[in-house]
């Protein structure tokens, strides 16, 4: 698909919206773009956020709540095209360390994720 004579009058075509090995890329931090590749679910989801961090942003005049949002949806949203459902079972994981203190079966400590992370970087 191309559109209309751009900035320097030149037909420019669209980038596709999954590279050529059809992995998913993350949508743009526009709340359009996200909304879009979210589950009706989670669109409204994301729509009841969308609304609480405007209101806090009209009284506070500070943009970051905003950009923090759509960062945090962007990932979630790339998540979800990956893997769909993840966002749902990391909430009920979370819910369940929450109510009993202690982390599920299989999990494991901060202090082995940091030592995994430094053995990946190399470090």
């Amino acid at each position: 698909m191309s559109v209309g004579p751009g900035r320097y009058g030149v037909r420019m075509a669209l980038p596709a919206a999954h590279p050529p090995d059809d992995k998913p890329v993350p949508p743009p931090a526009d709340p359009h773009a996200i909304r879009a590749s979210l589950s009706p679910n989670l669109a409204a989801e994301f729509d009841r956020e969308w609304t609480l961090v405007l209101e806090r942003v009209k009284q506070s005049m500070d943009l970051s709540a905003i950009h923090d949002l759509l960062n945090k949806w962007q990932h979630t949203a790339y998540m979800e095209m990956r893997d769909p459902g993840s966002y749902y079972r990391l909430l009920a994981k979370a819910e369940e360390i929450l109510r009993t203190g202690k982390a599920p079966e299989g999990s494991i400590s901060g202090e082995q994720m940091k030592a995994l992370i430094r053995e990946r970087l190399g470090k």
